[in-house]
């Protein structure tokens, strides 16, 4: 079956994880009935050692060829679940054949996709586009990176390509980040492993944020505002003040490769009381510190001149930059690379924007950098990949495999 076969199939099964159930793993109950398939997909390919467990991971295990056994154990990682924004609807992916490289409106729903947003789209001339009809999310986040790991497992089996011990693990809630700490690290028991969630193909990353969520909340003063003068403190004004301390051009919307941010996620509440969250991202950990007592400063400087416990603040950390475990294992790089090019791609290295399974494992003792698996636009309707791109991500991975044969 071709990668992109499997693709069309796994997309229409809708997984979207829950925060707002993030204590329970899987967060949702639709993930299982994904990982079940999946399961008995991995045992049609002839793989015997298939477990889904009771936390919703799928785990293979596919000895070594005869005479392989010394060689370095292999993990390929993929996640199932997806964003639940605009995942309310059925899945429609559409496949445009000899796609132009310009804008493209995405059915009636009167979505574009835009050169100007991807600009990406204009290499992509003469491939075969998918998209979603623009209603939902598509799932190639990360479904692509499953269906390309499912298809080099089928040629490299079927093909009788010589391979070291093989692990494969398929995770639950990666998008609500808590998947991974349920990941059974040894269990699993590879030597290293690459997560298949990146975006175009040809991409290795091993540089991620450090992360934290930093919550303020605030208590006013609430009287009549015909007598407030000196009395009042209004509380969303405050919440105001807290937002505009911080520098504007350090959003999301205004930063790229290597820039750190703050992005305010939501702000609630009253002239009584009300609250504030952000996500704090920046890859230099001194940065990373330097942001977080920004923060501190912000809220010492509101007590000061609203008096004390006007302001609260929690940061809380999320996770690190996992090149400070890569930087040791940089052969996971090297490898990655010598296969892209084999697979007639020119490798790129690139940050992650975000986090990954593979941060968190990689300090959980298994090395992790992360692949490209042709996609783009993740997390909305937008999202788009091609048929070319995944192919050639599916090779890349097949020459992986063989290159660690090798070593």
């Amino acid at each position: 079956m071709e990668a992109i076969d499997r693709l069309l199939k796994y997309v229409v099964v809708k997984t979207p994880s829950n925060e707002d159930n993030d204590s329970a793993c899987p967060s949702s109950s639709e993930q299982f009935d994904f990982a079940n398939l999946l399961a008995e997909e991995l045992k049609g390919l002839g793989i015997e050692d298939v477990t889904v467990n009771e936390r919703c991971f799928v785990y293979a295990k596919i000895p070594a060829t005869p005479g392989y056994e010394g060689k370095k154990r292999l993990g390929l990682i993929a996640h199932m679940d997806t964003v639940s924004q605009f995942c309310d609807g059925p899945i429609t992916p559409v496949l445009h054949e000899n796609f132009d490289g310009c804008d493209l409106l995405l059915g009636d729903s009167g979505r574009t996709l835009t050169v100007k947003d991807f600009p990406r789209l204009a290499e992509l001339k003469g491939r075969t586009l998918l998209t979603s009809d623009g209603t939902t999310i598509l799932g190639v986040d990360d479904k692509a990176g499953i269906a390309e790991i499912m298809t080099a497992l089928e040629r490299i089996l079927s093909g009788n390509v010589p391979h070291g011990a093989l692990r494969i693990a398929f995770t639950p809630d990666e998008e609500i980040g808590t998947g991974a700490g349920n990941f059974d690290v040894e269990f699993f028991d590879a030597d290293v492993a690459y997560t298949m969630d990146g975006d175009a193909e040809g991409e290795i990353q091993y540089q991620n944020f450090n992360a934290c969520e930093a919550d303020f909340e605030v208590k006013g003063v609430s009287v009549h505002p015909g007598s407030a003068k000196d009395i009042m403190v209004n509380a969303m004004q405050v919440c105001c003040d807290i937002n505009n301390m911080l520098p504007t051009l350090e959003a999301p919307r205004y930063t790229e490769g290597y820039e750190g941010f703050y992005h305010l996620l939501e702000i609630h509440g009253d002239e009584c009381a009300g609250g504030m969250s952000y996500i704090v991202r920046d890859f230099d950990a001194a940065s990373f510190e330097c942001r977080k007592q920004t923060l501190r400063h912000i809220a010492k400087v509101l007590n000061e001149k609203w008096g004390e416990g006007t302001v609260s603040l929690v940061i809380k950390d999320e996770y690190q930059n996992m090149e400070n475990v890569i930087e040791d294992y940089m052969f996971t790089i090297d490898n990655a690379k010598k296969a892209c090019e084999r697979a007639g791609i020119a490798p790129k290295v690139t940050p992650i924007r975000g986090g990954t399974d593979g941060c968190q494992l990689s300090f959980r003792g298994l090395p992790c950098p992360n692949l490209g698996t042709g996609g783009d636009g993740y997390h909305g309707p937008l999202e788009h990949a091609t048929v070319e791109g995944i192919d050639i991500a599916t090779k890349a991975l097949i020459e992986l495999v063989k290159v660690y044969a090798e070593a």
